[in-house]
């Protein structure tokens, strides 16, 4: 495998949808339907600025240049990789087909495919050095994947892991290069939370809950009955709601049969909240949307962007176990 392709359409949302249809898809509905292999780079700009006369040129740019390399540059038997956000893994693939433009996968974000056979085996970022969780963090929706990253991503796939010295990362030109810092922060945000032990997880949930307006009962360590914290507004769980909340800090997803020992449980006046720090099964996810006690499931993701709206009111002790400074970006 010579070069590894990063496709991670819409922030990594579609990670799902990938692996279970087989694909690698971008989005660009608006061109993807008069898009050609073979256009130029400049034809595909001129062609978005056509159909969105309001889109600034730089962003034209932007966007043209990386369907112009998904239609022409990757190519059959490279290597592609995508991103879950939500679970913290990477999935792993080989391209096995020509870029197509698919009219019904348009709406949800894949207008643009290109069949892959991925691999079982998912590799989790925190598994990886340093320096390759930072090459990958590139916003852009398609971009080459480094060599040094490349070979320990697949290392880790096939049970082989390696940490190779760096080499020197090629540029990774955006249309504006503060565009993609948010993002980069909450990854980087992610990074340190995953860090913490169990029971610190534990302390900066009940910590974010309690900046949220709740008093928080935080159950101490051993049996918990499938309660590490109880929040509400009385701190007793006599006021309504009563949250029941249950945290997982492990790697690996949970599914329905941890959903369902959660939910059993219950009082039907509760209300759930299930923390895991390893994501969540699909089937999990429908588990918790058709149960009779109202549950919200919480990923990595949840944890970091509450913490970020909430910061300001969080306790001293909250702030230390994921110290952050604000930074200011023009608008």
């Amino acid at each position: 495998m010579s070069k590894m392709w990063m496709i991670r359409a819409d922030g990594g949302s579609l990670y799902e949808e990938f692996r279970e249809k087989g694909i690698a898809a971008i989005g660009w509905a608006q061109i993807a339907p008069h898009a050609k292999v073979g256009m130029t780079r400049k034809e595909l700009v001129e062609l978005y600025l056509t159909v969105e006369p309001a889109t600034k040129e730089k962003t034209a740019i932007s966007g043209a240049s990386q369907v112009w390399r998904f239609m022409n540059e990757v190519a059959i038997g490279d290597g592609v990789v995508t991103y879950s956000p939500a679970n913290r893994t990477y999935l792993i693939g080989k391209m096995t087909g020509d870029c197509e433009f698919k009219a019904d996968l348009a709406d949800s974000g894949m207008a643009l495919t290109r069949t892959v056979a991925w691999q079982e085996k998912e590799v989790e970022r925190d598994s990886l050095s340093d320096a390759t969780k930072t090459s990958l963090g590139s916003t852009l929706t398609v971009f080459v994947v480094a060599e040094f990253a490349m070979q320990e991503l697949l290392g880790e796939a096939t049970g082989k892991p390696m940490q190779p010295t760096p080499e020197v990362l090629e540029e990774q030109v955006e249309a504006d290069p503060l565009s993609g810092m948010e993002a980069l922060a909450l990854e980087r945000i992610k990074d340190l939370v995953s860090k913490l032990d169990w029971a610190e997880m534990q302390d900066l949930i009940a910590g974010i809950l309690r900046a949220m307006g709740y008093k928080t009962q935080v159950s101490p360590a051993g049996s918990d009955r499938g309660k590490d914290i109880i929040a509400s507004p009385d701190g007793f769980g006599f006021e309504h709601p009563r949250i029941i909340v249950e945290v997982k800090h492990r790697k690996g997803q949970m599914g329905t049969k941890e959903i369902r020992s959660f939910l059993g449980g219950r009082h039907p006046d509760d209300r759930g909240l299930y923390v895991s720090t390893g994501g969540f099964s699909k089937e999990a996810y429908y588990e918790a949307d058709r149960a009779s006690v109202p549950l919200t499931l919480w990923t990595s993701d949840h944890i970091v962007r509450a913490l970020i709206d909430h910061y300001e009111d969080t306790d001293t002790e909250t702030k230390r176990l994921v110290p952050l400074k604000r930074t200011y970006l023009p608008a």
